[in-house]
């Protein structure tokens, strides 16, 4: 306790030298706080993003998730009522559900006929009610409003297509799309006719574009592979154009009742679905829905050939932004660290020269050389823990200064822009973890000069002026 009082004061003997020390390590850990929080948020944003889009957890056909994309009738679930009444139904699931709900996904071509136009799309039928309730989860508490989909209380040959589908099917200004070829600058080649059997199909459902009221909207055909083998054609009303935030994926999206795309692709037959989206109300709750939900497969549908797939699974994309947060966050902080401990080892290497005789004088009246160690070392501790605790409450009202401005910015991916905020308070593992890292390279930082004041002979310290 006497070497930790000595330590304490010797840091209020050059107030200057020690107050610089203290505020490069009070702004290295508000820096570190700091973009540690940006990072959470942003984390926490695409976490809210995919689990809106594909739930927490999908029931899907074995290997459907490889290689069923391109044959969804070959991997479609045939009983998918009875999976979600069964996960629905079960008393350890139940307290855990937010929503659960069938989709089913298919490629196919979307072409507008009138106008000799046609491209490759991928379908996505869903419960539009129940896509509603995934999109109002928001257990961050994000300061954003969850937007209903457009298909919101629309006939089942109701649609949405992205905007690139807009432009490629000449649907610009019926839809009110913006940055559209112009007819004389599009001067596209002449397509190949469409087949016999096709056009039959598409004009047993088109409307003629004579007969169409002022006001209506445009109408699209889209063909898919049945079940069979056979294609299936159907026509739907287009409802609006919106950006998808993905070129690639605006270019191709087309957004249907799942009751239609049933009928694109199975036609007659018994309408199944390739995935079962189970959305939680918390995300720590995956691991333990995961292994219920098997269970019930392994007992109840065994002979059905199901999987469980998490979203981080389903979206590559979310693990591969973490680990590229974590390597900035790692590499900024070991900048920071590296900054910190130079910074402190030359206030303990001054220190060491001026007090060259006081630790002369200390070695002759009987401390001993770990005692002169501790010394130092307690000095750099000393530091590190007053400029943590400053730190920490610097970077809090820092924090909560920017999210109260309420500033905003358009991430990639999103169509439309969110806060930019710090999720510090209430982050206490992060904030824990870098105290602690500012007090370990703090006392590092000093045990280089203390060992080296350690190690003087007495007569020498003693003699020096």
């Amino acid at each position: 306790m006497q070497t930790l009082s000595l330590a304490l004061r010797n840091l209020l003997r050059n107030k200057r030298r020690s107050l610089t020390t203290l505020l490069a390590m009070i702004l290295g850990l508000v820096t570190v706080l700091l973009f540690g929080g940006y990072i959470r948020d942003l984390n926490y944003g695409l976490q809210t993003d995919f689990v809106q889009l594909t739930g927490h957890l999908q029931v899907q056909r074995k290997d459907y998730f490889r290689f069923g994309s391109g044959n969804p009738s070959a991997y479609g679930i045939e009983h998918y009522e009875k999976v979600i009444d069964a996960i629905k139904r079960d008393p350890a699931l139940a307290p855990m559900l937010s929503v659960v709900t069938p989709v089913l996904e298919f490629g196919g071509i979307a072409g507008n006929f009138a106008a000799g136009v046609s491209r490759t799309v991928y379908v996505t039928g869903t419960v539009v009610e129940d896509q509603n309730r995934m999109r109002a989860w928001n257990d961050y508490a994000f300061p954003t409003l969850s937007r209903r989909l457009s298909l919101s209380g629309t006939a089942s040959d109701s649609a949405v297509i992205g905007t690139g589908v807009a432009r490629v099917l000449k649907l610009c200004e019926p839809l009110n799309v913006s940055d559209c070829a112009t007819e004389t600058a599009a001067r596209e080649p002449a397509g190949a006719a469409l087949a016999d059997d096709i056009a039959e199909l598409s004009q047993a459902t088109a409307t003629p574009m004579a007969q169409k009221p002022a006001g209506a909207k445009p109408r699209i055909e889209i063909l898919a592979t049945g079940a069979r083998g056979a294609p299936n054609v159907a026509g739907v009303n287009v409802l609006s154009a919106e950006f998808q935030g993905l070129k690639e994926f605006d270019d191709v999206y087309v957004g249907v009742h799942l009751s239609l795309a049933q009928k694109l692709v199975f036609g007659s037959a018994s309408p199944q679905v390739t995935a079962i989206a189970v959305q939680l109300k918390h995300t720590d709750q995956i691991d333990q829905a995961q292994q219920r939900i098997q269970q019930i497969i392994d007992s109840t549908f065994k002979n059905e050939s199901l999987e469980i797939i998490d979203f981080e699974t389903l979206n590559p994309y979310y693990g591969q932004a973490l680990s590229m947060f974590a390597a900035i966050f790692g590499f900024i902080s070991v900048l920071i660290g590296a900054i910190v401990l130079f910074t402190v080892s030359n206030t303990m290497s001054m220190a060491v020269v001026e007090r060259t005789a006081e630790i002369g004088t200390l070695r002759a009246i009987g401390l001993r050389q770990s005692g002169i160690r501790t010394m130092f070392v307690f000095e750099g501790v000393g530091l590190g823990i007053l400029g943590a605790v400053l730190g920490i409450i610097t970077a809090l009202a820092i924090a909560w200064s920017i999210n109260f401005v309420g500033l905003t910015w358009l991430p990639p991916g999103r169509v439309e822009r969110i806060p930019l905020a710090i999720r510090l308070a209430g982050e206490y593992q992060v904030m824990l973890v870098s105290a602690i890292g500012l007090v370990a390279v703090a006392a590092l930082s000093a045990v280089f000069p203390a060992s080296r004041a350690a190690r003087m002979k007495i007569v020498d310290a003693l003699r020096h002026a």
